[in-house]
């Protein structure tokens, strides 16, 4: 559950069944770019293909829209490679919810499920947590569907409702997450998020308070700017109390005592009412997580009648990279030993800074194009971009609109900065990825290229 998963054609195409559950790791390492051509696209949609990913096949349609790039990501779980900075981070939460919350007899109050499959229903992804039909976060433009009724995950969120229905109410989620999204050095289309709920009974909640007995979780009234209209005042208060207690709770254990935090109302589909929690660090103030008082009508449709919860999801890309000051986000797919080694520590709780590796000088080329009358999305050209130039492509700007005044055709000009992570990229090389991506622009989205 995280804030940017809600704000935010006419060829051919060829669709190459991908084994992504069993790449081998010569083949991971090609994601750096090292063979970058049109040939590698993951191909989209041709009647009666399939796409076999984890040990199930599933038919293609419209919909589908995953890459060769994103395929051989699936199934990597770097959260749950010893020693990997996201393992630390993971670990490090998990170790801070088995010691600071137990049940009733000695045993850890939240359960933890981290080998989730990323494979998801849209029903599971969207209509379970009370996601509308129309909603802009369902965009095939923004997500990556296998056809009309699967795709991976946007969010961990897209397991509450499972696991509530399960029984259970008090739980952690891990899992990699997939976005289509634009190219720099804070956004890449699979990334890591932890989700934790928690439920009350009307005892659990009003436990050890003066009256407590006579308190009441539900009444009917109208919704407000602080609460759901099925919830009580008191209860509201009690079960935000909790949330924001357990939060600053975590991020002093990650951080350090003294964080200077604050909270600020926001809006998802499936809390209310909803925070961000900011941190000021380093005299900055940083958005590290979504959470919010979780809409009683999904906890009602998972079989939670008698209870009221909370819930909160944050990014362990995001946590790292302020943690351990990592620059950028392709480092955390990298298998370069300087990198990993810097995360071997005995103790997961000791303090690590990154020591940047040597900075490869950057390779800047621009490519322009007249636009399609229809059916262009910006997000088609960064994954086209990922798709050709993998982890070579260290950002991408989009430096210039123009309208033709008398065609009315409308110009791009990007600028697309190449810059390998573990060495020099030669001129000939990003030439050879640069000229493959002008031909793939032109043959998979319709433009007219001004090269």
């Amino acid at each position: 559950m995280v804030a940017s998963a809600l704000r935010r054609g006419a060829h051919a195409y060829v669709y190459l069944v991908s084994k992504a559950s069993h790449i081998s790791r010569g083949h991971q390492h090609q994601a750096w770019g090292s063979r970058p051509a049109a040939a590698e696209y993951a191909a989209q949609r041709a009647a009666g293909s399939v796409v076999e990913l984890l040990g199930t096949s599933y038919p293609q349609d419209d919909y589908s829209n995953l890459t060769r790039k994103v395929l051989t990501r699936v199934g990597r779980n770097l959260h749950n490679q010893q020693h990997h900075p996201l393992w630390l981070i993971k670990e490090r939460v998990k170790e801070h919810f088995y010691k600071q919350y137990v049940g009733r007899f000695g045993t850890p109050l939240f359960s933890v499920y981290d080998s989730l499959s990323p494979v998801v229903t849209t029903w599971q992804n969207f209509d379970s947590l009370l996601i509308p039909a129309d909603h802009p976060s369902r965009k095939k433009g923004d997500n990556y569907y296998l056809n009309r009724t699967h795709m991976l995950r946007a969010h961990t969120s897209a397991h509450q409702w499972d696991l509530l229905h399960a029984g259970l109410d008090a739980f952690l989620v891990v899992g990699d997450v997939y976005r289509r999204d634009q190219i720099d050095s804070q956004h890449y289309p699979i990334f890591h998020q932890l989700e934790a709920v928690r439920l009350f009974s009307k005892h659990e909640l009003f436990a050890g308070i003066k009256d407590g007995e006579n308190l009441q979780l539900f009444e009917q009234s109208s919704r407000s700017a602080h609460k759901q209209e099925t919830h009580t005042m008191e209860a509201v208060k009690f079960v935000e109390f909790d949330l924001k207690q357990t939060l600053t709770r975590l991020v002093a254990h990650l951080f350090g005592d003294g964080l200077e935090i604050r909270w600020v109302d926001c809006y998802f589909p499936f809390t209310h009412p909803s925070f961000e929690m900011e941190i000021n660090f380093h005299g900055e103030w940083l958005e590290v997580l979504g959470c919010g008082v979780m809409e009683q009508q999904l906890v009602n449709s998972a079989g939670g009648q008698d209870r009221i919860g909370w819930a909160f999801g944050l990014g362990l890309e995001r946590l790292a990279m302020i943690l351990y000051n990592i620059p950028d986000i392709r480092l955390f797919w990298s298998e370069d030993e300087r990198f990993l080694k810097q995360f071997r520590v005995s103790n997961m709780n000791q303090k690590v800074k990154f020591q940047p590796l040597s900075k490869y000088p950057p390779m800047i080329n621009d490519i322009s194009f007249w636009l399609p009358s229809e059916n262009y999305a910006e997000n088609d050209f960064y994954d086209l971009v990922r798709t050709i130039g993998g982890d070579l492509v260290e950002k991408v700007d989009l430096i210039d609109k123009f309208e033709h005044p008398k065609t009315h055709k409308t110009s791009h000009c990007y600028r697309i900065t190449y810059r390998h992570m573990e060495r020099t990229l030669s001129q000939r090389e990003v030439r050879h990825i640069h000229q493959a991506l002008q031909e793939a622009v032109v043959q998979r989205l319709g433009v007219e290229g001004r090269f």
